[in-house]
Order: C-alpha cells, then sequence, then structure tokens
C-alpha cells in the first residue's frame, strides 16, 4: 500500500501516534509519506532511501490574505503528492485542518481515498467550537472511514456532531521494548535521592491538562513523605504551575524540564505518574508510564478509565479534588506491596493490551477496508 500521513508536528499525542504508527506502517513494507507544515517531532532521524518520506507544506504570505490557509497549502501539496507518487490512501489524523485537506486533495486529484482518525480535542474542543462545528462534521462525514482511539471519543463524536456514521474504536498503542523500567540508580540520582519520591507529569500544560492540580497534589505528597516532582513538557498554564509551586514551598523540589527529548528515561526512573486532566480522549503518557511500571493517580475523565483500571494499575479520583488524588498517591507510595502490584499490573497492560502487535495490524485491517470499499 501507497499511504499519505497528514498530522500535527508537535510533541503532543496525535502527532506522536501518527508518526510511530507511520513508521511501523514503513517497517512492515508498505511506502509511507508525511505530510505536514514541519517535520513531525519523532520522524527526525528516521526517513531512508526505503523511507518513510516528509514532504514540506509550502507557506505563501499575500497581503490580501489577512490570515495562512494551512488546509488548502496541505491539499496542494497532498495533490502533487498523490499524483507524483500514486498514493492510494490519506490518513489524516485530526478533523481540521488535516482531514478537510485530505478530501479537498481527493477531489483534486481524482482518486485515492481518505481515513480520518479522531484523537480529542479536533471533537471536544475545535469541533465543538460554533467556528468549525460544520466544517468537522463535513470531514467525519465525507471521510472513507473514520476511526477514535477510544469509546468514548467515539460516544462523544456522536453526541456533539450528530453523526450515526461507523466509528471504529483503535486504541493508542506503546512501544513497551523502549517504554521499560530503568534500575539504574545512577540514571536516577541525576533527579532524585535515593529516599525521595519521585512524581512525574507530562502534558502541554493547556487549560484542560489542569497542571496546577498537579502542583497542589505534590505539595500535600511533600508535606508527607520525600518527593520530588518533575514537571515534562511547556504550554500556557507553565508559568501560573511555576508560581503556584513558589507559593506552596515546593518550588526546590518541583523541576520544570520542558520539552525533554528523552521522555522514556524520565518515566523509566518514575515511582508515579499524575495526570489530574478535565479531559482525556486517550491518556498516552499514561499508557507510557505504565509501561515503565508506574501506577497512575489521574481523574476519572474522559478515555482515562479505559486505559488506567482503577484500583489495580492506578487509582482515579474526579476532576479537582486535589485532596483525594494526593491521598491516593500516598496511598501507593507508602505501600510497598501495593506499589510493586499495580506497577507490574501497569506494565502487564501495556504489553497485553496496547502493544503495537496488537494495535498496528488493526489499522492496517481498516486500510485494506477503506480501500475496498465502495467509491
Amino acid at each position: 500500500m501507497k499511504i499519505a500521513v497528514l498530522c500535527h508536528a508537535s510533541a503532543g499525542g496525535s502527532g506522536v501516534v501518527a508518526t510511530e504508527l507511520g513508521l511501523k506502517v514503513a517497517r512492515a513494507g508498505h511506502e509511507v509519506h508525511f505530510v505536514g507544515s514541519a517535520q513531525p517531532f519523532r520522524l527526525s532521524g528516521q526517513g531512508g532511501m526505503r523511507g518513510p518520506y516528509f514532504h514540506q507544506v509550502s507557506s505563501f504570505a499575500y497581503a490580501l490574505f489577512e490570515q495562512p490557509y494551512p488546509e488548502l497549502a496541505a491539499a496542494n501539496t497532498l495533490t502533487e503528492v498523490m499524483l507524483e507518487y500514486g498514493v492510494e490512501l490519506a490518513h489524516a489524523h485530526y478533523a481540521i485542518p488535516h482531514a478537510t485537506a485530505a478530501i479537498h486533495a481527493r477531489a483534486i486529484a481524482g482518486r485515492g481515498r481518505v481515513m480520518t482518525t479522531l484523537h480529542g480535542t479536533d471533537v471536544t474542543l475545535v469541533g465543538a467550537e460554533p467556528t468549525f462545528r460544520h466544517t468537522t462534521r463535513h470531514a467525519i462525514e465525507r471521510s472513507d472511514h473514520v476511526t477514535a482511539v477510544s469509546a468514548f471519543l467515539a460516544e462523544q463524536t456522536h453526541q456533539v456532531f450528530g453523526t450515526d456514521r461507523e466509528i471504529q474504536v483503535i486504541h493508542n498503542f506503546v512501544d513497551s521494548d523502549r517504554f521499560v523500567r530503568i534500575t539504574d540508580p545512577e540514571v536516577r540520582a541525576r533527579f532524585a535521592h535515593p529516599d525521595e519520591a519521585l512524581l512525574v507529569h507530562v502534558s502541554n500544560f493547556r487549560p484542560v491538562k489542569r497542571v496546577e492540580d498537579v502542583v497542589q497534589v505534590f505539595a500535600r505528597v511533600a508535606s508527607e513523605i520525600p518527593a520530588r516532582l518533575l514537571m515534562i513538557g511547556d504550554g500556557p498554564d507553565r508559568s501560573r504551575a511555576f508560581e503556584l509551586a513558589g507559593q506552596l514551598g515546593v518550588i526546590g523540589r518541583t523541576h520544570f524540564l520542558g520539552s525533554f527529548p528523552d521522555v522514556e528515561t524520565i518515566l523509566g526512573i518514575s515511582d508515579l505518574f499524575l495526570l489530574p486532566s478535565s479531559n482525556e480522549s486517550f491518556g498516552l503518557a499514561a499508557l507510557e508510564a505504565m509501561s515503565c511500571e508506574a501506577p497512575v493517580v489521574a481523574a476519572r475523565a474522559g478515555g482515562i478509565p479505559e486505559v488506567v483500571e482503577d484500583g489495580v494499575t492506578g487509582l482515579l479520583s474526579a476532576v479537582g479534588d486535589v485532596d483525594a488524588m494526593a491521598d491516593s498517591a500516598l496511598r501507593i507510595l507508602r505501600d510497598r506491596e501495593l506499589y510493586l502490584a499495580m506497577g507490574a499490573a501497569a506494565r502487564h497492560t501495556a504489553v497485553t493490551r496496547f502493544h503495537p502487535g496488537l494495535i498496528v495490524p488493526q489499522y492496517l485491517a481498516a486500510y485494506r477496508r477503506t480501500l475496498s470499499g465502495p467509491s
């Protein structure tokens, strides 16, 4: 198969999943072309003579245009790729602008199929915005096949847009060979003392992630036991979280590492992962932590319960209940037997339910189904 992949270039979940999937599809012997405004975050250094290939979307500044038109530019580049390389299928990760661009390119080229994967905020945030509601619904309805990363998101899509079209649920996956527990004490010593519990949070620091809740939970934990917090990522709420850490007196034990490129090392030495988001379509960062044998303390929101089993691989609480989350964290960290059992269960879940060997074939089957379906 010849496949074009449209995705965001950032380190966010949709871009990570799209890139990792494209790489594995290419290694399975298929021709993969990435199309985007910038090279995807995890694609760097991965291409070669046999692909995957990257095609950059051009930009155009013109005084008459008050703002750029990424969808039209992406559609134009994708059309060129479809015609020049004989691409049969465009896999759009995110409804706007990628699915709309792919549908436009399909019409221009007069060929090819479009498969759209919904990742979360393209439905719950951007798609629900009145400015884009009809456009997003059109992208979903006009795609040849649609998938969602969780059953929660599929149901949300049906509710938000009032569509009855079929949406196949294909969960995200984690490379459990890369995301593993690191037992080397020297690696851990770079970030924490041997007697300190190491708590970690990874996100884009946007309001939905509730990073101030992360700091509040940690402050309560640190008042009871020796602990340290690593904050991985960046975004608009970083400064507020930083200021709060100072106000709560834990700034010396809270480290903001930015967009740390080697996130598997941080997760590999972590003792607990915090995810208090008000909404998550899936929770990929939590799954990556679970693969590293780290239990998860999270909010019971969105698709998180499809990943984190309450009482087995972590503990879930109501959104915003920082006291309950702090109690959950302390319960796990103080009970060595419970901590080890949850860590082992988390790893088992990652390997047996979310391994690439289980998920990637579902995508390949969806590709074949899309290509063989009615025009």
